[in-house]
């Protein structure tokens, strides 16, 4: 099998440590803040010139945490609840032949000159922090904005929790974070195939473990704790 290499220009820092409770696709949380460094070999600030004049990015990057040898022609997407196969092709799995993932950003600045060079501020992120980006392009709305597109099987953004965030936990965040935790626990972070009520979830977000329970359309946080 012919391969390519791949060079790993950047890599993002964000809020999530880990996988669980990343919003599954990009944009779906436009609170949520990251930060794009580049790798020592690419910190040229001309790289960048230009950039500035656009509002959002594409940004295609590894699954880094779904690398594996082989490949299955079918996935189980989580819209479907995780029990109907489709063809790896018609989803955004992250186990593809190749674990490459593709999203929008929107990017809010640019920091030509930093101790790290250049660095992109960006917001809408869905990517785990220390995830390698192969390349960054600008989003062109005449061409990459298609209004008459249809969505197969995902026609639209799954529903949104009720979020009860009680103020002696809220508290506790930052407030500039408190508006993108709340956002993410709106979008459902548990796996699909877990459903129960009396379950106490954990979600690491940023230095922070928030523990939460679902119950109906209702997700209500229980604890949160500094990690240590």
């Amino acid at each position: 099998m012919e391969t390519v290499p791949m060079k790993i220009i950047a890599r993002i820092h964000s809020d999530f440590p880990s996988k669980f409770g990343i919003p599954r696709q990009s944009g779906l949380v436009e609170a949520l803040k990251a930060r794009v460094v580049f790798e020592p070999d690419f910190r040229s600030p001309e790289a960048v010139r230009g950039l500035e004049g656009f509002s959002h990015i594409w940004l295609i990057w590894q699954f880094s945490q779904a690398v594996r040898e082989d490949w299955s022609p079918t996935v189980r997407p989580p819209r479907l609840g995780g029990n109907t196969r489709m063809g790896v092709f018609a989803t955004r799995s992250p186990f593809r032949p190749n674990a490459v993932g593709l999203s929008s950003v929107r990017l809010e600045r640019v920091e030509p000159h930093t101790p790290q060079g250049p660095v992109l501020h960006v917001a809408g992120a869905d990517l785990m922090d220390g995830t390698p980006i192969f390349d960054i392009k600008p989003y062109l709305p005449y061409g990459d904005c298609r209004p008459e597109a249809t969505g197969g099987f995902a026609p639209g953004a799954d529903r949104l929790l009720e979020v009860e965030f009680p103020e002696r936990w809220l508290s506790l965040l930052p407030e500039d974070r408190r508006q993108a935790a709340a956002g993410v626990l709106a979008q459902d972070p548990r796996p699909s195939y877990q459903r129960d009520p009396e379950r106490i979830y954990g979600m690491e977000f940023a230095d922070w473990e928030i523990r939460f329970q679902v119950r109906g359309e209702r997700l209500t946080v229980v604890e949160v704790k500094e990690k240590g």
